[in-house]
This record gives structure tokens, sequence and C-alpha cells, in this order.
């Protein structure tokens, strides 16, 4: 596959910190905003990733110390975004230092007009009462989403906060952020940046993938032991091969996981098929970290499958391919996860998109607009409506895939509709085990059809594993007996049966 390098032009022109007329239009009504509220007052920014937050907030601290002779203090969350901050400030002409954990007190604050820090170091700093900073007009939060910005809250009553954000959605439902901000501004939508060439186009895969195993942490989202013995199963280790195989093969990929130990295991499946993939997660060290990101950087078919590290502060524009390994309730994760491919750079104006979470049916597509202003608002409707996974599992419809389908060629339709072949039945005033029986017998016949031998249709037949869950699963609802145990043994038995239609059929004609 073509390897895509970044266009030095391309570099260039972003190092010249320029800024497009969205995100000019995006500064004038913050500006407007800030001008119209009382001092002290809270407000809250959305743009998606990838559209450019930083360089937005980055000219509006440069605009903002020009026009009030004010400081501005900019909060993150983690390390890399305060170094990725401040290098990008400095390429904006504004003088600023990084409060970080070697900085104990504030001697020179008068040579610089702007302050990063991460929330801790700078809580811990203000607590010890070792430091104050003076004449703050403007702080400004970075993925304000996350609830630690709040304990700072108290030391800047008098400034006016600037919360910036892709998902104004509080990432505790008991802190919504309409209680700390009074109002939010809008930016462009994903969409539009894709159609404006802001942004790439994702293509999307789903996969029939039943949660029914997970559990619901006291945070709302799956835990992580449940995740890790579902995702670490051959089942869906093998799933997820076969789907990298099928969408991806030859791609640079991240691939998302829940678990370590899920990450491990997938690092362990994708070595010993022979592919070049790597680790990573919050335990490596700075120094692994780095060579692994910068390995991954240069390495064109280069995948790496992570755990909670690269979701905010990576940038890695040659990605082609996000994997989401995992299922989350989180629309900000979701969002997160999915925009570190959503970078376009010359030679890539696309990017795979694999969901093997059914994360893409509980949320929407990614480019599907959405009413930010609703959902902040009102935060409780939004997270009551996100469908469960009940409801995701009923309206899937399997598609056979493409190179799969190939190997039915001979035969002139393979579909078989369960819920209508159910209704059939039941008006006839048969037994609903009919449809089962008449389901088996549709696939035998066409892996008859398309194999030389018997030993070539069983061979076939084990390749519709998934249709068969999936026909089993229908069944199972329009019969309302939907257990795990009584599925795996229907699956069991519609698998013995269809070996023994296949024999039967292969006597027939000898």
């Amino acid at each position: 596959m073509k390897r895509i390098i970044p266009d030095l032009e391309f570099e260039k022109e972003i190092s010249r910190k320029t800024l497009y007329d969205y995100q000019l239009e995006d500064l004038g009504k913050i500006f407007k905003a800030l001008k119209e509220m009382p001092e002290g007052s809270n407000l809250l920014y959305q743009l998606p990733t990838g559209g450019g937050k930083t360089v937005v907030f980055s000219e509006i601290t440069r605009r903002y110390i020009e026009q009030t002779k004010k400081k501005v203090v900019i909060l993150t969350h983690r390390i890399e975004l305060s170094r990725q901050t401040s290098k990008m400030l400095t390429g904006f002409g504004v003088a600023n230092k990084v409060i970080n954990s070697e900085v104990k007190e504030w001697d020179d604050q008068d040579e610089y007009s702007c302050f990063v820090a991460m929330v801790e170091t700078l809580n811990n700093r203000l607590q010890e009462e070792k430091v104050s900073i003076n004449n703050i007009g403007l702080v400004i939060i970075d993925e304000a989403h996350y609830n630690s910005f709040r304990k700072l809250f108290k030391y800047f009553e008098e400034a006016n906060i600037l919360g910036v954000t892709a998902t104004p959605l509080s990432s505790n439902i008991k802190l919504p952020m309409k209680d700390h901000y009074q109002k939010l501004i809008v930016g462009r939508s994903i969409k539009w940046l894709i159609e404006n060439e802001f942004l790439a186009k994702a293509k999307l895969h789903t996969y029939d993938v039943t949660l029914r195993s997970l559990k619901l942490g006291i945070h709302g989202d799956y835990t992580v032991k449940s995740s890790d013995e579902f995702y670490g199963a051959q089942s869906m280790l093998g799933k997820l091969l076969s789907a990298y195989e099928e969408i991806a093969k030859g791609t640079k990929t991240l691939i998302f996981n829940n678990g370590i130990n899920t990450s491990l295991y997938v690092y362990q499946t994708f070595k010993k098929a022979g592919y070049n993939i790597r680790h990573l997660d919050n335990r490596s060290s700075t120094a692994e970290r780095q060579e692994i990101l910068e390995w991954f950087s240069n390495t064109p078919d280069a995948i790496v499958t992570s755990v909670s590290i690269l979701t905010t502060g990576f940038d890695e524009p040659t990605v082609e391919t996000i994997i989401l390994n995992r299922a989350t309730r989180s629309l900000t994760l979701y969002f997160q996860m999915i925009g570190r491919g959503s970078r376009i750079i010359p030679g890539k104006n696309e990017f795979n998109v694999i969901d093997l979470g059914n994360n893409i049916a509980r949320f929407g597509p990614w480019d599907e607009p959405i009413d930010w202003q609703e959902i902040f608002h009102f935060p409780d409707f939004y997270l009551e409506n996100i469908k469960n996974d009940e409801d995701i599992e009923r309206e899937f419809v399997y598609e056979m895939p493409a190179e799969l389908r190939a190997k039915f060629s001979k035969s002139k339709n393979i579909d078989f509709d369960v819920k209508e072949e159910y209704k059939k039945v039941f008006a006839q005033g048969l037994k609903s085990k009919l449809v089962l029986e008449r389901s088996i017998e549709q696939h035998a016949q066409i892996c008859v059809e398309n194999s030389e031998d018997v030993f070539d249709a069983r061979m076939l037949a084990k390749e519709l594993k998934d249709e068969i869950a999936y026909r089993v699963r229908q069944y199972s609802y329009c019969i309302m007996n939907n257990t795990k145990n009584y599925k795996e043994w229907l699956e069991e038995d519609y698998e013995r049966k269809l070996r023994s239609s296949i024999s039967k059929k292969f006597a027939e004609m000898m």
C-alpha cells in the first residue's frame, strides 16, 4: 500500500499559525460573549477533534493579553497536552511558562503573560500558598468535560473561564456542565469539516457483537474486568483479526481496548499472524512510549494496540484505520477514539473505522449532526435515551462480507429472513422449530451448490458461524427465549444438523 508522508508545504502552512475562516468566525463569537457577560462568568466552546481547538484558544490568548493587558492561565489534565499547548502558544508569539512538578515558586512570573499548568500541579501549589498569580483575567480549560478542573474554580472567581471541548457532556453525570458554564458556543460540525476538506471522511464498518456479558461500573461505563473476559476470548480475538484482514490489512492502524490483558492478547494474536504490531498502555515509560510512537510514525503498516493512553494528546496524521475493540457508553470517548484518524493530509482524505463494540449503533455515525445545545442543557435526557445493548442487537441486520459472499457465487439467493419465515409458520399454526429447519436446509443447499465434495461443503459451512449466530438470535427473539445458554445450545444444534444435512445431500447426489 502507498505510504502516506506529510507534505512539507502543508507542515509549513501549519507552522505559520494562520486561522481558517470558520475559526475566525468562532473567535468573534467568543470575544463577543466574553464582552457581554459579566466578570467571573464561565463560557464553554465546542469544536470537533481535529477542528483546531488549540489553535483557536492560542489566538484567543494572544488577543486577550494584547487587548486587556491581563494574564491568562491555561489548564490541561496531561503533561503531553501542556507541552503541546506551550509550543503552540510560542508559535503565536505568546510568552508562556509551563508550571510542572519541578516549578516550586514563581519568582519570574512578571516575565510571562501566560501560564500553562496541569490541574493537580497548580492545585497543589495554590493549596500550599507558596505561590499566587497576579492580574489573571482569563482561565482557559482544555478538555473541559473532565471534572478535575472544578476544584480550581474557587481560586479564579474574578476571572472569566473559557472551557474548550469536543463534547460538552460531563464525564460525571452528577456534575452537569450547565451548572458551571452559563453559555455554550458551538463550532462547525464534523460533517461540515469533512465536506469542506478540513477532516478526513470515515468509512464505517460494523460487526455483529453480543455484549450481554459486559457489566456496567459505578461510573456508568463497562468494567475492565468484564471487557477483558469478553474481548480476551479466542472467538473475539479471531473476529478482530478477520476484520483487520478483511478491511484494513497493510494500513497504519490504531486498536483501542478497554483492558491491558485484552491489549496483550491482541498483540500476541497479531504477532503470531505475522503482523507488525506493538503494545502500549499507561504503565509504559516515557522513553518506551516515545520509541513506540516514533516507530509507529515511520512504519507504513504499523499497528499499535493500546489502552487508555492515545485518546487525547496524540496526533499522528498518517493513521489510516481505527479499530474500536471495545464497547463504551461514553460519547466523549467514542469521538476521541475515532478522531485519532480524522486528520486530513495530502494523499489521505478518508480512513477506516472498524467497530467491534456496537458503538456506532449506540451513538450514531461519527459524522452525523448532533444537537450539542440540547445535550448541554438536558444531559440527563440524553443519557437516559442512549440505546441499550439488547435494542442494538435486535435492530442489527447481518450482511455477509463480500469476500465470503464470493465463495457462494454459484447460488442465486443466499438470504433467509428468519422473522418473515416465523410469521408464515405462526400464521399456519405450525411449530416454530420449523423456522430453523428451513434455515438449515437453505444453508446446506448453498454450501453444496458451491462445493466439489462433502468436505469442501463442511469447510464452507464453518465460515457461516456469524450468520448462524445472527439467525439463531433472531429466532430466539421471535419465540421470546433469549437466554445465553439457550442460544448457545441452539447454535451448537444448528451447526450439528447443518453438517448432517450437507452429508445427506451429497449421499443423495451419489
